[in-house]
C-alpha cells in the first residue's frame, strides 16, 4: 500500500512522505477548526463528525485542484504539489498574524478610522505581507523559484509591470 502511494506521488526517498503527512494534518485541522466555527457550542462528537465530513469535502477539492494545475504548474515531481499548497495554507494564515499586530503597532484601529479604512487597509498591509511571506515560506520548504515566479506574476498582474519586466 505504501509502495502504492510511493509511486502515485512520484516519492523516491522516505523524507518525502513527511509532505503527504503533514498535508493530512494540516487538512484535518483546517477541518476541525472550520467545524468549530459552524458549531461552537456543541458536543465534541458533533464537532468530530463535522470534521470528518468537511476533511472529506476539502481533500476532494484539494485532489480536485492538483489534477486541474497539473499541466499549468511546472514541478518535478506530484508530491511537490503537497509542498506548495502547505506553503500557501501556511503563508495565508501568517500573513493575517503578522498583519494584525503591526497595525495595532502602527496605531491603526476601527476606532480611529472607521470599520471600512480599517478593513481596506488590513487587506492591503496583509498583502503586502503575503507577497513577502509566500516567497520567504516557499523558500524554507525548497520551492523558491515556484514561488519568485508566482509572486512576479502576481505582481505584474495588478500593475507593476515595470519592475518585473
Amino acid at each position: 500500500m505504501v509502495q502504492k502511494f510511493k509511486e502515485r506521488w512520484q516519492i523516491q526517498h522516505n523524507w518525502q512522505l513527511l509532505f503527504p503527512i503533514l498535508g493530512v494534518l494540516i487538512l484535518a485541522y483546517s477541518a476541525f477548526k472550520l467545524s468549530y466555527i459552524f458549531i461552537k457550542e456543541s458536543h465534541i462528537a458533533f464537532n468530530l463528525i463535522l470534521s470528518a465530513v468537511i476533511y472529506a469535502l476539502l481533500l476532494k477539492f484539494v485532489l480536485f485542484t492538483f489534477k486541474k494545475l497539473e499541466n499549468k504548474w511546472k514541478v518535478n515531481y506530484r508530491w511537490e504539489f503537497i509542498r506548495i499548497y502547505i506553503v500557501f495554507a501556511v503563508t495565508g494564515s501568517s500573513s493575517l498574524y503578522v498583519s494584525k499586530p503591526l497595525m495595532k503597532l502602527i496605531g491603526i484601529t476601527k476606532e480611529n478610522l472607521g470599520t471600512t479604512l480599517y478593513w481596506i487597509l488590513y487587506i492591503v498591509i496583509g498583502l503586502i505581507f503575503y507577497q513577502i511571506l509566500l516567497v520567504s515560506i516557499g523558500w524554507f520548504f525548497g520551492q523558491f523559484e515556484f514561488f519568485w515566479t508566482f509572486v512576479k506574476k502576481l505582481l505584474r498582474r495588478i500593475g507593476f509591470k515595470r519592475f518585473f519586466s
